[in-house]
C-alpha cells in the first residue's frame, strides 16, 4: 500500500479546530465523587511537542488536533464542548433553555460539560436532549445533564430502535466487547509519546458513571420535523450507518447541519476492532449521498458529535462527498476483488485508496483502515470462511500452535528463526511466529518478551490509533498480565433501561447450556407493568439447555411456577434478592426458580487475548 501522506503544511483542520473558541476547563481534569479522576485531558500536554520515533507522524497529529479542549461556538446559538470525553457534547439554546445533543459517556464528564457552557453562556435550564444514535458515548452522561427528577416534562428525541440497539450491545456480547475494547482504547496504558496517544475519533474513554434515560419521542422518517424549546429540527434517518439507529438532523434557522457520527476527520469502522455486528458500507455511502441532496443550500456549517465543524457550504459538500467515496469505493472494490476469488485476508493487501481520498486528512485510517474495513466486508457478505478446504476445520490456538512450534525445530528454534525475521524487519511474521511459541508454552518468558517487543514496534509505526493501542495494550499484558481498570456497563440505569425481553434474553446468554440438558421447567412471569399492561404472562420455557420465552393469553398448560411482579421487583430477582424480600407473588413450586438460577453463569471480563 502507498505511505503517502495529505500535506503536513495544510493547516485547515487546525484552525477550525480551533475556531469559536470560548474557554476551557482549568484543570482539565474530571473526578468523580470519590475522588477518583474519571477523564484527564491535561496528561496530553506532551503531544506538543515534536512527534518522537514512538509514534506515527500522522497519528501524532491527529492527536494533537483532538487534544483541545474547552467549550467553543459554532454558529450563533450553537456551541460545542470538545475533549471533555470520546464524544462531543452540543448545546443549541432555545427560547426557555439549552437543548443537549449527546451527552458524552460518563454523568460526571457531562456534567462537568454543563458547567463549563453555563460559566460562559449563563444557567440556562436542559428543555430537550436528542440523541444521535445508539452507541454509549452519545447517551452515557444523560444524568449529568438531567439529574433524577429532572427529566419530568423534557422530551428526549433520539431515532427508531434506538433503545433496542443502544441496550443489547452493552448487554448480549458486552463482557467481551468489553474487553476487547480496553485493547482498542488502549485502557491501563500510560499517556506518553511510548503509550496511548488517543484512539483517532477522540482521545480516550471516560471511566465515569454510565446513565440511560429511554427517549420519548420516536424519529420514523426521513423528513420528520419537531420543534423542541422553539428550536426547529428536520430529521433524516440513517439507520445501518455508523450504527443500527442513528440520524443526521439540520437546524434550518441557524443554517447548521449535524452529521451525528456518519461523517467524522477520519476513515471510520466498518466493523470496530471491540467487536460489534458488520456496518452495511454500501447503506452508508447511499445516505452520505443522500445528505447532500437533502440538506443542499440549507446550511453554512456542518458539526459532528466527534472532532470538529466543516464551515462553507461547499467545504462541507466537498467534505461530505469524499466521505461518501470511501465507504463506497471500500465496498465497491472488495466485492470486485472478493468476486475474482481472492479472499478477505488478500483484498486488505491489494486495495489502495485513490489518490484524491488518500490526500484528504479525513480520508486516512486513524480510528478504521483499509486493512481492517476490507475484511469486514468480506466478512459481511462471505463470512469467517475463506473457501479453502484447509482453513475450514483447523485446530485452535493451542494445539495449532503446538505443531507450529514442533515443525519449526522446538521452541527455541522457533524463537532464533523469529528473531531472524525481525533482524530482516519482518515484524508481521515475527509476530505470528512469536505468538506460536507463547501460545505453545505460555510460561516461556523469553518468547513473551521477544514479542512485547515486536508488539511494541508494530505499535509505534502504525498510523491507526486502535492499532498502536491494540499491540501496546498486547505488550503490556505480555509484560505485566492482566492489569487496568474494565468500564462498567452494569450500571443499575442500563439494567433500568432494557425491556423485560431484553432481560429474559440476558439470562438465557448466561445459562451453562450443558448443565442444563437434562432439565425441563416452566415459569410465568405475571407482570404488573408489562409493555402491554398489567397483567401480560410470559411464559419461561427451559428445554435442551435452552431458555426461550413468549408471550401467552391463555396457557394451555399451568407452568411450575407462576410469579406475579414487576420490573423493579424482576430486577431484583435477578440480582439475587429472595421473593419474600421483593413481596413477589407466587403460586406453585419456588424451587423452580432456584434451579433455573442454578444453571446462570456469570463471565469473566478478564480473560486472556495475548496468552492462551
Amino acid at each position: 500500500m502507498s505511505e503517502s501522506l495529505p500535506s503536513f503544511e495544510d493547516e485547515t483542520d487546525f484552525e477550525n479546530a480551533d475556531r469559536g473558541f470560548l474557554g476551557a476547563l482549568v484543570p482539565g481534569v474530571v473526578t468523580a465523587g470519590d475522588g477518583s479522576v474519571v477523564w484527564d485531558n491535561d496528561g496530553y500536554a506532551f503531544l506538543d511537542a515534536e512527534c518522537p520515533d514512538t509514534a506515527h507522524p500522522s497519528l501524532w497529529r491527529q492527536g494533537r488536533l483532538n487534544a483541545r479542549q474547552g467549550l467553543y461556538e459554532v454558529t450563533e446559538g450553537i456551541y460545542q464542548v470538545r475533549g471533555l470525553d470520546l464524544s462531543n457534547m452540543t448545546l443549541v439554546e432555545g427560547e426557555r433553555g439549552v437543548v443537549v445533543i449527546d451527552p458524552l459517556i460518563s454523568v460526571e464528564t457531562a456534567e462537568a460539560a454543563l458547567a463549563l457552557y453555563r460559566e460562559h453562556r449563563g444557567a440556562r435550564p436542559v428543555t430537550a436532549v436528542i440523541y444521535t444514535h445508539s452507541h454509549g458515548d452519545h447517551f452515557g452522561g444523560v444524568r449529568g445533564v438531567l439529574p433524577h427528577g429532572a427529566e419530568e416534562g423534557v422530551p428526549i428525541l433520539a431515532p427508531a430502535g434506538f433503545l433496542e440497539h443502544a441496550v443489547s450491545e452493552n448487554v448480549y456480547a458486552g463482557t467481551a466487547m468489553t474487553r476487547r475494547a480496553s485493547y482498542m482504547y488502549g485502557v491501563g496504558l500510560p499517556k506518553s509519546p511510548a503509550g496511548q496517544i488517543g484512539v483517532g475519533l477522540g482521545q480516550a474513554t471516560s471511566t465515569g458513571t454510565i446513565s440511560l434515560i429511554p427517549p420519548t419521542v420516536d424519529i420514523t422518517e426521513t423528513g420528520q420535523e419537531e420543534t423542541v424549546d422553539g428550536v426547529r429540527i428536520v430529521f433524516q434517518l440513517t439507520p445501518g450507518t455508523e450504527a443500527p439507529a442513528e440520524m443526521n438532523f439540520l437546524f434550518p434557522d441557524h443554517r447548521a447541519l449535524c452529521l451525528a457520527e456518519n461523517a467524522t476527520h477520519t476513515l471510520h469502522n466498518v466493523l470496530t476492532l471491540r467487536g460489534a455486528v458488520v456496518r452495511d458500507a454500501r447503506i452508508w455511502a447511499h445516505y452520505l449521498d443522500e445528505a447532500i441532496e437533502f440538506f443542499h443550500g440549507r446550511y453554512d456549517v456542518a458539526f459532528a458529535s466527534h472532532h470538529w465543524p466543516t464551515w462553507g457550504h461547499d467545504a462541507v459538500v466537498e467534505f461530505l462527498a469524499g466521505q461518501r467515496d470511501l465507504y463506497a469505493y471500500l465496498h465497491d472494490q472488495t466485492l470486485r476483488l472478493l468476486n475474482e476469488g481472492h479472499t478477505g485476508v488478500e483484498i486488505a493487501e491489494l486495495i489502495e485508496l485513490p489518490p484524491a481520498l488518500a490526500r484528504a486528512w479525513h480520508g486516512r485510517g486513524y480510528y478504521g483502515s483499509l486493512s481492517h474495513n476490507t475484511k469486514a466486508i468480506y466478512q459481511r457478505y462471505l463470512g469467517w470462511y475463506d473457501g479453502n478446504p484447509a482453513h475450514l476445520w483447523e485446530h485452535p490456538p493451542v494445539e495449532l500452535a503446538r505443531r507450529y512450534v514442533e515443525v519449526a525445530g522446538g521452541a527455541a528454534e522457533a524463537l532464533a528463526k523469529a528473531r531472524r525475521y525481525l533482524e530482516d524487519g519482518d515484524l508481521r511474521f515475527a509476530a505470528t511466529l512469536l505468538d506460536h511459541v507463547v501460545f505453545a508454552d505460555p510460561g516461556d518468558e523469553e518468547a513473551k518478551a521477544a514479542l512485547a517487543g515486536v508488539y511494541e514496534r508494530l505499535g509505534y509505526g502504525a498510523e491507526n490509533a486502535t492499532w498502536r493501542n491494540f499491540y501496546l495494550r498486547g505488550a503490556q499484558e505480555l509484560r505485566e498480565g492482566v492489569t487496568g481498570e474494565m468500564v462498567d456497563t452494569t450500571n443499575p440505569e442500563m439494567a433500568m433501561a432494557l425491556t423485560v425481553p431484553m432481560l429474559l434474553d440476558s439470562v438465557a446468554i448466561s445459562i451453562d447450556g450443558p448443565r442444563a440438558w437434562d432439565d425441563d421447567l416452566t415459569i410465568d412471569l405475571v407482570l404488573t407493568d408489562g409493555p402491554t399492561g398489567a397483567g401480560e404472562r410470559r411464559r419461561l420455557t427451559l428445554h435442551n439447555g435452552a431458555l426461550t420465552h413468549r408471550v401467552v393469553a391463555e396457557p394451555r398448560t399451568p407452568a411450575g411456577l407462576a410469579l406475579t411482579l414487576g420490573k423493579v421487583q424482576l430486577l431484583g430477582l435477578l440480582a439475587g434478592r429472595d421473593l419474600q424480600e421483593l413481596g413477589v407473588g407466587v403460586e406453585g413450586d419456588p424451587a423452580l426458580l432456584g434451579r433455573l438460577f442454578s444453571y446462570v453463569t456469570r463471565s469473566e471480563p478478564r480473560f486472556p487475548i495475548v496468552t492462551p
